[in-house]
């Protein structure tokens, strides 16, 4: 009788779980139409770059996101956003942990990345927002003290496996160190907001004003295309700014400008990429805007460590400029692509790329 009694048990067991599984099966994930990444919250009284997509698009329904950084926030309506905390990990492990998150389907989403930057000069002026060509990895290297370096070096930061700057040593290209987006897509989100109004105001035009001889930075926030070094280290000065566009004309073979420097972007890509590669995710879906705190380095009448310490935080000379730049120009391309989802949910939105 026990002998049956426990046999009764497990089958009754069995019989409940194929049911659970059974159930589970008939569960549809969501169908995502958008998805907002966004990197820092409020702290403090300053606002994060995610508080401006949160109150304004009213996405006001908060779910549990244990395996990533925050709650996951939605209207109910098909757009979610996430804030993925700083760093380039911070940002490979939410972006993962996010696509692979059973209760939704991203098959069809569409990614952006909105968040600020710092900008080169010479290319851009603070409050300005950047649509990336290229996002170029900026940590995987080797890197010998400046102070130990041969005089005929520019840098002590190598490409991996080399021994001199800028040398790839025979070996290919390693494929995480640098993305190209969608150039179709791309050129869409360019040509529907190069003309949108930005912030601006007295005090960053003083700040431009002190940039004589770079005349990109001294007018007014505009929309443009570059590309972003990604990394976590916060550095400034004209000697980085100068390895930034060494380094990245070093990845792209000449087909990108470096204009950005941002931290996350590689790790967010990587995870991307993965995901894509597991037919989670459809990588020519990705947009990525960076929008213009401060500049990359000093204006002529500074030293780098001035400049750097004013260039802080909240401090950043630009700083909610390029919040609202994010919210403004990034939302007209969701809203766009959700006006129009009955077309875009099947074909990707493109136009012919630009000379620029």
């Amino acid at each position: 009788m026990k002998h049956s009694s426990i046999k009764l048990s497990f089958l009754t067991f069995l019989s409940t779980f194929a049911t659970l599984l059974g159930y589970a099966d008939q569960v549809q994930p969501i169908p995502v139409k958008v998805v907002v990444l966004t990197m820092f919250e409020k702290d403090g009284d300053e606002l994060g770059e995610t508080e401006l997509w949160e109150k304004r698009l009213e996405l006001n329904q908060r779910l549990p996101f244990p395996a990533g950084r925050s709650d996951i926030l939605t209207d109910g309506k098909g757009v979610i956003c996430i804030t993925t905390a700083m760093g380039v990990s911070n940002a490979a492990a939410s972006v993962m942990a996010l696509g692979l998150d059973p209760r939704f389907d991203f098959t069809k989403a569409y990614w952006l990345v909105a968040g600020i930057s710092g900008i080169d000069p010479h290319d851009g002026s603070m409050g300005s927002a950047v649509w990336t060509r290229f996002v170029v990895d900026g940590g995987l290297a080797h890197e010998i003290d400046a102070r130990e370096i041969p005089d005929d070096w520019t840098t002590g930061y190598l490409p991996l496996r080399s021994s001199k700057p800028f040398d790839r040593n025979g070996q290919p290209v390693n494929p995480s160190q640098f993305f190209q987006l969608n150039e179709g897509l791309l050129q869409w989100a360019y040509q529907l907001t190069k003309d949108t109004p930005l912030l601006d105001g007295p005090d960053l035009a003083k700040r431009r004003a002190q940039f004589v001889g770079f005349p990109n930075a001294q007018k007014p926030p505009f929309v443009l295309i570059g590309s972003n070094l990604s990394d976590s280290t916060f550095w400034h000065g004209v000697k980085m700014t100068e390895f930034g566009n060494d380094w990245t004309d070093f990845w792209t073979e000449g087909r990108g400008n470096f204009t950005t420097k941002a931290m996350e972007d590689s790790g967010t890509l990587q995870s991307l990429t993965n995901l894509h590669n597991a037919g989670k995710v459809d990588i020519d879906r990705v947009m990525i805007l960076r929008t213009a705190s401060n500049y990359t380095m000093p204006s002529p009448d500074m030293t780098a460590p001035q400049s750097l310490a004013r260039e802080r935080g909240a401090s950043l000379s630009a700083y909610n400029e390029s919040l609202d730049a994010a919210f403004r120009v990034g939302n007209t391309v969701v809203q766009e692509i959700l006006n129009n989802w009955d077309q875009f949910e099947q074909t990707i939105p493109h136009a012919k790329a630009s000379t620029y």
